[in-house]
């Protein structure tokens, strides 16, 4: 089932969007804690996001600024501001579209669905593909690989896996309960030693490539991405 996440602090606009668009099937999951947006966005992996601008703490540009370091999926922003610089704002952060308060939500769902389209149906382009860059490290999740200095390492899905966490959670710690969890599938028991293991091959990885120290164990936390050739790219 497509999931889509609204990020929309009116609980009366959030129930009847939500109300509207599982009439259509789709599984509709709403932000209520704006302090974990991206905990949320990680947690449910949409394949579209529903954003307003005004919201506690972070504005909707900050959020999608935030989801365009980790995925490509549709966000159309939901606002009441009506001015074009706002609508601007939006695309130029990484949104896709825009809908203008009070809206139709016909025209919410048409938009859905054009945009689902584009990115997953008949319109996606088989060209576009996810990659992130830090500080020119490149990570191709989609084909298991990492490049930096025009070196080229290959990636076991495991290894993949902690690697694009590492990136997302930088400079934050990613716990050992985080990484557990996303090393599990339904097939196969991950347990404390195969995280150990995974590590290990992880900072085998990144050796390779000249960043031996790339990966900080923080004792009775987790990991942490040491992005030290920032620096270094900057001096």
């Amino acid at each position: 089932m497509t999931t889509i996440l609204l990020i929309e602090d009116d609980e009366k606009i959030a129930s009847l969007l939500r109300d509207q668009i599982e009439k259509y099937g789709y599984h509709v999951v709403t932000v209520t804690d704006f302090d974990r947006v991206m905990d949320v966005f990680h947690e449910t992996n949409p394949e579209l996001v529903l954003l307003d601008i005004n919201l506690p703490s972070f504005d909707g540009f900050y959020w999608c600024r935030q989801i365009r370091k980790t995925s490509v999926c549709p966000v159309i922003f939901i606002s009441a501001r009506t001015g074009g610089m706002d609508q601007v704002m939006a695309l130029e952060n990484g949104g896709d579209d825009f809908i203008t308060k009070p809206f139709h939500t016909e025209v919410v769902l048409a938009k859905i669905h054009s945009q689902l389209r584009r990115a997953y149906g008949e319109y996606a382009s088989t060209a576009f593909e996810q990659v992130l860059d830090k500080e020119g490290l490149m990570f191709y999740p989609e084909r298991l690989e990492m490049t930096f200095n025009g070196r080229t390492v290959a990636l076991s899905k495991k290894e993949s896996d902690i690697i694009g966490r590492l990136l997302e959670r930088h400079p934050r710690v990613a716990g050992r309960d985080d990484l557990l969890e996303t090393l599990w599938d339904t097939q196969t028991y991950v347990d404390e030693n195969t995280l150990n293991v995974n590590m290990n091959r992880v900072r085998r990885k990144f050796a390779e490539l000249g960043l031996e120290g790339a990966v900080d164990t923080v004792r009775g936390a987790g990991y942490r991405l040491n992005v030290f050739w920032g620096s270094e790219r900057g001096g």
